[in-house]
């Protein structure tokens, strides 16, 4: 029982890197597209807004499981 509650750990661990790899990758490309733009929209800031909040959530995720995300 044990290994199999370890095995699944790692699978959620790792699925977590995934999306925080993505959230991050994501909120870089939104950001840049606000930086360019002259008048950026407010649907754009708030999309903007929500990859950022997003993405610090699962920083305190990751935190909390104490692992190493920004490895």
């Amino acid at each position: 029982m044990l290994g199999r509650k370890k095995g699944i750990k790692k699978e959620m661990d790792k699925e977590l890197l995934m999306n925080i790899k993505k959230m991050k990758y994501e909120w870089e490309t939104l950001n840049a597209i606000i930086e360019q733009s002259i008048e950026p929209s407010e649907e754009g800031l708030k999309d903007l807004a929500l990859v950022k909040a997003k993405y610090f959530y699962l920083l305190r995720e990751a935190r909390f499981r104490e692992i190493n995300a920004l490895s």
